[in-house]
C-alpha cells in the first residue's frame, strides 16, 4: 500500500454537502468520494435527489451546506465552467447539438474548443490533421467509428447516447458524470453502452446514475445508495445486493422476494 494521505486517493470528494430549496433539504450530509478510476453508480428512489447531487458537483446549484473537492482542489464555489475545464465533465442530451452534422464534425468541433480553436477549425490550420485523428481515436473507443460520417439525427438512439459520451471526452476529463446514459435506449442497446462505458481509459472516474438494476450490478464496481437525500449506504454489488436496507427500500417490508 502507498503512504499518500486519504486526500489524494479520492478523484472527487464531498463533505456534509447539502442543499435546500425553501423548507425542502433535497440533499442532506452527503460523504461520498469517488476513486481514482471508478465506475461507480448512484442509485435510490425516484425524488432520492440523484440529479440534485449531480447538479451540485457539477455547479448547476450552489450548496446551502458542506464541501466538494476535485483532488486537492476545494471547488465548492467555482462556477461550472472552470469546474469542467479542471476535469469534471457530464453528458448533455444530443438535441442540443446539431442534428446535420456527422459525429466526426461534432467532436471535431468539440476538440477544437478545447484546444481554443473556436470556430476557425475549418480553416487549413496548422495541426488541424491532429484534431480529426484525435476525433477518429475517439469516436473508435466508443465504437463509433463505422458512422463517423452518418448524420446525427440519423443515428440511433443508443448510438446517440455513446456520441454524447465522446463529446464529453472530447474535454479530456479526468472525471465523467452520467445522468442516466441509457434512458431510452432499447434493451439491446443498453448493454452496448455500458460496455463502452466500462472500456473507457482508467484514468477517468466514472459516476453514473441509473434506475436499471441489471445494469448497476453488470457494471457497477461500486454503488451508492441514496435515499431521502441522504446517502443510505455505499459498497461493492455484491455488498450492496445483499443489504436488508436496500431491499427494504426498493421492494418495501410487504414483498418477501428472495
Amino acid at each position: 500500500m502507498s503512504s499518500t494521505t486519504a486526500t489524494t486517493t479520492h478523484a472527487l470528494r464531498t463533505q456534509n454537502l447539502g442543499i435546500r430549496f425553501g423548507a425542502f433539504q433535497a440533499v442532506s450530509e452527503v460523504n461520498l468520494s469517488l476513486e481514482p478510476g471508478a465506475r461507480q453508480a448512484l442509485i435510490g428512489p425516484n425524488g432520492a435527489g440523484k440529479t440534485t447531487l449531480i447538479n451540485l458537483l457539477t455547479g448547476v446549484f450552489k450548496p446551502t451546506s458542506g464541501s466538494i473537492r476535485l483532488g486537492e482542489r476545494d471547488i465548492t464555489r467555482l462556477p461550472g465552467d472552470k469546474r469542467a475545464r479542471m476535469g469534471l465533465a457530464r453528458t448533455f442530451q444530443i438535441n442540443t447539438l446539431f442534428p446535420s452534422l456527422t459525429p466526426l464534425l461534432s467532436v471535431v468541433l468539440a476538440i477544437s474548443e478545447r484546444e481554443g480553436l473556436g470556430a476557425t477549425w475549418w480553416r487549413p490550420l496548422k495541426g488541424c490533421t491532429a484534431v480529426f485523428d484525435e476525433a477518429h481515436a475517439l469516436l473508435a473507443t466508443l465504437k463509433l467509428d463505422a458512422l463517423a460520417d452518418v448524420p446525427v439525427a440519423e443515428l440511433a438512439y443508443g448510438k446517440q447516447r455513446l456520441l454524447e459520451i465522446a463529446l464529453a471526452l472530447a474535454a479530456k476529463p479526468r472525471i465523467l458524470l452520467l445522468d442516466e446514459p441509457a434512458a431510452g435506449v432499447p434493451e439491446d442497446e443498453s448493454g452496448e453502452l455500458f460496455e463502452a462505458i466500462a472500456a473507457l481509459p482508467a484514468d477517468i472516474s466514472v459516476l453514473f446514475i441509473e434506475h436499471d438494476m441489471k445494469l448497476v450490478f453488470r457494471f457497477a464496481r461500486r454503488i451508492s445508495v441514496l435515499v431521502g437525500g441522504r446517502i443510505l449506504t455505499e459498497g461493492t454489488p455484491a455488498e450492496i445486493g445483499a443489504d436488508p436496507r436496500v431491499r427494504e427500500v426498493y421492494l418495501g417490508s410487504s414483498h418477501h422476494h428472495g
